[in-house]
């Protein structure tokens, strides 16, 4: 369920690090049409007003590194713990903030004070009550230098806390902070819980007590995570029992499962929308959704490697990618080709910049000119009697991005690189690679969320190990605007300031922005309630439910 929720995610961090391409559960701004609508799965069903009961199973590729989601920067992470959290606001359907665990708000001084009052109801699953002391707790913990969080920036801009009743806070800020009100979108932890605790350490990564909709029942390593519903949520008990994560590591396979009935969602691959899913039974028992993602795939470098410390390297490379081509070969015409960090057709999105395009002589004439020639003869460029030979690392299970490699591989060869494709489980991936810097370059994936802030992924501050900025891409210029975006509100203002930003990105290419992709999301048509709004599919899926006789029984298979 928590694939295809955008709202969840966008409240807990400014971005992070996607596992997969197929999901959908990425913001739009439009509103997603589905694409098949059938009835239901059968079509005689009694119940025509939600019922509860029942168990609800999605796949990850990925199994959950930490259950506090400060502390994690994956995305199968964040899905689950959005549904075992609160927070003090929460998106609605239409992308605005509101009050969640908050009983109202204000916003007082022109942005620089704003006063909370929490709701009197909230319980953390133990019966404690979640009170201005659990919100305290969790703005100290945030801002502790020894807390390993990639996401205390927003925090830390804070000028200060004051706690101002049992239920009741403020916030002030020495200036603007154009993302005060989204940093109060963040998880709220229980301070009778982890208060003491050594956060790297600690039984709660992976037994939280949150005071979400749903609270966790069991997590069997490499296999499953089984959520139930929390009968004392605040906003009334979901109407679906179970929610089950099932570990599967390969989207072929996870097809697999849902074609036998055992999922009853995932994102699709282009060419299993396309092909695979139409007529007959899936007509009958699925209903599929196609819309452009909040989300972008792209090639990253390692800037400390000697292959792409210069900027005509980068730039040849992008000029090598034929960025169509992996748009109709890997997605089958279902995305576009990406430029920077933002979704076409958005406010912010900076249109006056020109593709590179694929024009192998430019490469070619660039990598010379940077002293890249094939002395030998052997069809590999060298300099100073190195080839230029490098690796790129995939996460297992990601076929759009292991294709995406292989044509980047052949395109790089027929300008005299040699590029070679490994695969890593995701945990090792993270831990081993990414979070050290030992990569060359990497295929990965960020989505981008509501506000156009990418300060936690992209500031020289954040080039640290475990930090978002993993390639340490640094830039004066880049880092100014930075600043300055987050402290300007004007709509106009940050135009001009994030257009900026992306033209340096466009000039120093760190990443080689390869595609933005369509989100597939297919659902089984057991699934009732689903309403297709602004924020996507999932701003209510707490009330999606079951039909009493589709209700499935809890299985050692499942």
């Amino acid at each position: 369920m928590n694939r295809f929720i955008l709202a969840a995610v966008m409240i807990t961090c400014l971005a992070f690090l996607s596992a997969c391409d197929q999901g959908g559960g990425q913001h739009t701004g439009e509103k997603a049409e589905p694409e098949t609508s059938s009835a239901s799965a059968a079509e005689n069903i009694v119940d025509s007003k939600p019922v509860y009961g029942g168990r609800y199973t999605e796949p990850t590729l990925a199994e959950p590194m930490c259950l506090i989601s400060a502390l994690s920067s994956d995305s199968a992470s964040h899905e689950v713990a959005s549904k075992i959290f609160v927070s003090a606001l929460k998106y609605n359907k239409d992308i605005e903030l509101v009050p969640y665990a908050a009983e109202s708000f204000e916003v007082l001084e022109g942005g620089k004070l704003l006063k909370f009052k929490l709701r009197e109801d909230i319980r953390w699953t133990d019966g404690e009550p979640l009170t201005a002391e659990d919100v305290e707790f969790t703005y100290n913990m945030m801002i502790d230098p020894k807390t390993p969080t990639a996401y205390a920036g927003d925090f830390k801009n804070i000028k200060e806390f004051k706690r101002t009743g049992k239920y009741t806070f403020e916030v002030r800020y020495d200036k603007i902070f154009a993302r005060s009100l989204i940093t109060w979108a963040s998880d709220i932890l229980p301070k009778h819980i982890l208060e003491g605790e050594d956060l790297n350490t600690t039984k709660y990564r992976r037994n939280p007590v949150g005071a979400g909709p749903y609270k966790l029942k069991e997590w069997i390593p490499g296999r499953r995570l089984i959520l139930e519903a929390n009968e004392d949520y605040f906003e009334g008990r979901p109407y679906i029992d179970e929610l089950v994560y099932r570990v599967i590591p390969d989207i072929s396979t996870q097809f697999l499962e849902l074609k036998s009935g055992s999922l009853d969602s995932m994102g699709l691959t282009p060419q299993q929308y396309l092909f695979q899913t139409k007529g007959g039974n899936w007509d009958r028992n699925f209903q599929k959704f196609k819309y452009l993602s909040f989300s972008y795939s792209y090639l990253g470098f390692n800037m400390e490697s000697p292959f792409f410390k210069d900027l005509r390297v980068r730039r040849a490379i992008n000029y090598a990618i034929d960025k169509e081509e992996i748009v109709k070969g890997v997605l089958f015409g279902l995305g576009y080709p990406a430029m920077g960090p933002y979704k076409p057709g958005t406010w912010v999105y900076n249109d006056k910049l020109k593709p590179y395009g694929y024009h192998p002589e430019k490469a070619k004439a660039l990598l010379k000119e940077a002293g890249w020639v094939d002395t030998d003869g052997d069809g590999i460029l060298d300099r100073d009697g190195k080839p230029f030979s490098f690796s790129v690392i995939i996460n297992q299970g990601n076929s759009l991005r292991i294709k995406s490699a292989t044509i980047i591989q052949n395109r790089l060869r027929d300008v005299g690189i040699e590029v070679k494709i490994r695969t890593v489980e995701w945990a090792a991936f993270l831990k081993e690679f990414i979070d050290t810097g030992r990569f060359d370059a990497t295929i990965l994936g960020w989505n981008i969320l509501q506000d156009p802030d990418i300060y936690s992924v992209w500031h020289s501050s954040k080039a640290v190990p475990g930090g978002l900025n993993f390639i340490k891409y640094k830039n004066d210029e880049l880092d100014e605007l930075l600043d300055k975006g987050r402290s300007t509100l004007d709509q106009s203002d940050r135009k001009v300031i994030y257009d900026r930003v992306q033209e340096i990105m466009h000039e120093e290419q760190p990443y080689c922005f390869l595609y933005v992709p369509m989100a597939l999301p297919i659902y089984s048509s057991r699934i009732q309630g689903l309403k297709v709004e602004p924020a996507g599919l999932g701003y209510n899926a707490d009330w999606w439910w079951i039909p009493t006789q589709l209700q499935k029984k809890p299985s050692l298979q499942q």
